[in-house]
Order: C-alpha cells, then structure tokens, then sequence
C-alpha cells in the first residue's frame, strides 16, 4: 500500500495501536461537529471515534466493511455539478447510521470511495 494519509498523528497512533495482524491503515481523517472525533480506514474496516457518551466516555467502534449496508454523501445541493461539495458521509450498519463531517469535500470524496471499494 501507498503512503497513509492523515490529518492529526495523535489519531493516526491511535488506530495504529490497536491494528490486527496483516491489518494496514488507508486514512485517518479528522472530523468536525458533536459526537466525531475522526474516521479511520484499513483494508478491514472502518474505525470511527465517537465522543457522544455520558461523562466525556470515547468510543472507538469498528465496522467490518462486509456488516456495511450503505454509504452516503449528505448535500444540501443538488447532484448537478456539485455531488462532493458538502463534506458529510453517511454509513449505514444494520439499523443504525453513523454520520461523519469531514472539512472538505475530497476526503468525503476519498471515503465513499474507498468504504465503496471493500464493502462490495
């Protein structure tokens, strides 16, 4: 695989910490709003920091790329011309949605793409 890309090193540790064996990271993208704090990606699964818990509680939740459902980009604009211009994705897994909002539309761009890639 090529060079990881990353947004914060303290993140990118993070993921590196808990990898399985053979696991290797794609991206670990910082994220914006409540409850994110940011979205990795392995050739495994998807790894998202939630910090929406009671108590200032973390998680980390995993998300094997076969238990993913859907992805979607979330726009507010029209898909004529501007399909990547909002930075939301939405991941569906089972009965529940994670939301991640990335400060700009190429890393939305380059999640859908690669959560598309594996989980089909």
């Amino acid at each position: 695989m090529g060079e990881v890309i990353f947004d914060n090193k303290g993140q990118l540790q993070q993921i590196e910490s808990g990898l399985l064996d053979g696991e290797q990271i794609i991206a670990v993208y910082d994220a914006v709003g409540v409850g994110t704090g940011f979205i990795g990606l392995t050739n495994r699964r998807v790894i998202i920091q939630d910090k929406s818990f009671v108590g200032k509680r973390v998680a980390l939740t995993s998300i094997p790329y076969s238990k993913v459902s859907s992805v979607s980009v979330v726009s507010n604009k029209s898909w004529a011309g501007q399909f990547f211009s909002t930075g939301i994705i939405a991941i569906t897994v089972g009965t529940h949605t994670y939301e991640v909002e990335f400060r700009g539309s190429d890393k939305t761009h380059h999640v859908h793409n690669v959560i598309l890639h594996y989980a089909s």
